[in-house]
């Protein structure tokens, strides 16, 4: 009977384990879902609330170094964006969480320069996630 009720006790933790880190991994895709959403309505203040107040960012733009931006960077570099490609829009095409700090969010970035050229690019983005937050945002793309 013992071994039973020390059965039952693990097998409870354990359920109760795996419940609690797939809600943390719903969760963090709902952020996630929002910050697309942000994203294409251009709402580059709302967005950048997102992160933590000097989250680190990685993509071809800076050489594939991990930089801190601030949320006031955050802001200026995305409004610079919208300046050169003013409908600049991402369809998201999945979304992968994975364990209670990481989401790979895979997606294609398009839109209009002022020449009327348009561009089309799919990205992948690595985003880390603590208590709620952005702390991390990895870009992946093909800057050739």
């Amino acid at each position: 009977m013992k071994q039973i009720c020390a059965l039952l006790v693990v097998s409870l933790f354990f359920v109760s384990c795996q419940s609690s880190s797939s809600n943390i991994e719903e969760k963090n895709k709902e952020l996630i879902e929002k910050y697309f959403t942000l994203f294409n309505q251009h709402d580059w203040k709302a967005l950048s609330e997102m992160y933590v107040d000097s989250a680190a960012f990685k993509d071809p733009t800076s050489g594939m170094k991990v930089i801190r931006k601030t949320k006031a960077q955050f802001v200026q570099e995305y409004t610079g964006l919208q300046q050169q490609f003013p409908d600049v829009h991402d369809q998201v095409l999945s979304i992968y969480p994975s364990g209670e700090k990481h989401v790979t969010v895979e997606f294609v970035s398009t839109g209009t320069g002022a020449d009327q050229k348009k561009f089309e690019l799919p990205i992948v983005v690595i985003f880390r996630i603590e208590n709620g937050k952005i702390v991390q945002d990895f870009t992946y793309y093909d800057n050739l």
